[in-house]
Order: C-alpha cells, then structure tokens, then sequence
C-alpha cells in the first residue's frame, strides 16, 4: 500500500510530467525523478503509465467535480473549468488518444463520480421540485453526455461568431429547458 503522500507526490509529479512532454513521453522513471522517490516505490503503486494517468485524471478531475454545486450553474462551471483544465487542454493537444477508452469503451472513474453526483442530485431536485419527473439515473447519463461533449469538442466549433462563452450560455440554456418542466 502506497502512503497518501508518496501517492500525491507521485500525482504531482505525473501532471508536471504530462505538462511538459505529453502522456506518450511521460515514463514512470521520470515520474519517480521527478517526486523525488525510487523507481520501484511508483512501481509498486502503478504498473505503467496509462494506469498512474488514470489516476492523476481521475484526482484532477474529482476536484473540478467537487467544487461547484449541483446546479445548472454549476455544470456549466464544471464543463468550463474542465474545458480549460491545462492537464486536459495538454492531453486533448498531445494525445487525445488517452482519453478514448472513456469516450468510446468504458465508463472511467471521474464519469462514474459525475454519474453518482448528478443522480443524487436530479433525485433531489425532483424532491424539491426544481428538477422534472424522469428516471434521474437516465437523466444523469444524458446530462454527462452533453456536458463530456461541450468538453470535449468545444474547440472545433468555437470561432469569431461562437465563443466559448457563448456555448457556455447555450450549454446552460439547453441543461435548463431539459431538466424543468
């Protein structure tokens, strides 16, 4: 078991790494010189560097989740904050390849936590009433949908007619008139 520490600084590590020379380039040797650790104490915790950037995505990722409230608002601070995260805009720019195992094959980590958040959420809003009637299971998943899609693929459709803002409003518009009646 790897101590929290050496596991943040490894993170840390890992994203500086990412930062500098992309996901392909990155090596766990270069991770563990860079954390200040041996080779074999990032062994023991990640076998390669595909599973130790799952897991730095899926911390920096938590934390953007985390931070906004589950509102409209806040999915859309969310979307924004991730749209502009430099880990993500390296990885987009770099290696977009990283992140196709969880837009096309599987549910990662960070997705299954949006899920989660936005399910207890709607469930809630629906208590409350600000939220329409529906299976909030269902509607979280469109709801991740739309927003992984305005995250991802913003840049190709952002040009001097159409600023990110301007889909952040859209983004907001269509997350409103979806989840009220």
């Amino acid at each position: 078991m790897v101590s929290q520490s050496l596991q943040d600084s490894a993170l840390d590590a890992a994203r500086d790494c990412v930062l500098a020379y992309g996901v392909r380039r990155t090596t766990l040797t270069d991770v563990a010189r860079r954390a200040g650790v041996s080779r074999m104490s990032i062994y023991r915790r990640w076998p390669d560097v595909t599973s130790l950037v799952a897991d730095l995505m899926s911390r920096e990722w938590h934390n953007v989740i985390t931070a906004s409230p589950p509102t409209v608002e806040g999915i859309v601070t969310v979307a924004r904050a991730l749209r502009e995260h430099p880990l993500l805009r390296k990885i987009l720019e770099a290696d977009p390849e990283t992140l196709l195992p969880y837009v096309l094959d599987r549910r990662g980590t960070s997705q299954q936590e949006m899920l989660t958040f936005l399910t207890v959420a709607l469930r809630e809003g629906q208590e409350n009433g600000s939220v329409r009637k529906g299976e909030p299971g269902r509607m979280a998943r469109a709801v991740l949908l739309t927003v992984q899609s305005f995250t991802l693929s913003s840049a190709i459709v952002v040009d001097e007619s159409c600023s990110a803002d301007d889909l952040d409003q859209e983004l907001a518009e269509l997350l409103a008139r979806y989840l009220r009646d």
